[in-house]
């Protein structure tokens, strides 16, 4: 399938900015499962310094703020093809280590709510059992809701509220399956919807690596493993490391941000 995908950050400022720089990891890399047609990304009130893949082998675009700006956009468009693999990335590739990702983080630190998804699960499955096992879990356990949690929570007060948005779930997820002895990744991408096209924001779930298979993904918001609806784009131990738009400014108070996104198969 052919997924045409628009994505537009807009920032406006009471104030000028005086300085400022931003990280763009809005940009997917072609892989076994998908394959990037056509991308680019378009800035006003900007420019884009220079370009570099990161440590997680993620594309990753600096972009500088222009000075005195009030505005700026950030438009990233393309068409990516994806296969069906059922789920499954495949083997590992640096130049992070893989276990890097069985590391925690502090978004991602277990506690007792976490444990007790992890006892809920059947131990004498496979592992890949276990891990779908542990996606369903989650799915039942934090229940998707949006303007309950912030970028900032954790798992494990998510866990506890028993809410949260695809961020949260995706690291209650990273939490339990690192606890279970997997190395695990947060992914940010795309999701095609089947009830609509615009959207109020991208994607994300998590990937486990196991043994004979690589890396496979599991999205808890929707209790299954990615399909040709998705589209990976960026990866990392959790969300601030494959956030989409990250920096730092001078000035520029009073900010007001909006996002568009669509996403329709071709």
């Amino acid at each position: 399938m052919r997924l045409q995908i628009s994505h537009t950050t807009r920032y406006e400022f009471d104030a000028p900015v005086t300085h400022g720089l931003q990280q763009l990891r809005l940009t997917p890399k072609s892989t076994r499962q998908q394959t990037v047609i056509q991308w680019q990304t378009l800035v006003t009130g900007g420019r884009q310094e220079l370009a570099y893949e990161d440590y997680h082998n993620n594309h990753v675009d600096l972009i500088s703020i222009d000075r005195d700006t009030k505005e700026m956009s950030i438009r990233c468009q393309g068409m990516v093809e994806v296969e069906e693999t059922h789920g499954v990335v495949g083997p590992h590739k640096g130049p992070a280590p893989l276990w890097l990702y069985e590391k925690s983080t502090p978004r991602t630190r277990i506690g007792p709510k976490l444990r007790a998804i992890i006892r809920s699960l059947d131990t004498d499955s496979a592992d890949l059992a276990r891990l779908h096992g542990l996606n369903e879990a989650i799915h039942e356990a934090v229940r998707w809701e949006t303007g309950v949690t912030h970028s900032g929570w954790t798992a494990e007060q998510a866990a506890a509220e028993g809410r949260g948005v695809c961020q949260d779930q995706a690291h209650v997820f990273l939490a339990c399956a690192r606890e279970m002895g997997f190395p695990a990744r947060y992914v940010s991408g795309y999701l095609l919807m089947e009830d609509r096209t615009d959207q109020e924001a991208s994607h994300a779930w998590a990937e486990a690596h196991v043994d004979g298979l690589g890396w496979v993904g599991f999205d808890p918001a929707n209790a299954q493993s990615p399909d040709i609806r998705y589209v990976r784009v960026a990866t990392g131990l959790d969300y601030a490391d494959a956030a989409p738009v990250t920096g730092t400014r001078q000035g520029g108070e009073g900010e007001r941000l909006s996002v568009e996104v669509a996403v329709q198969g071709q």
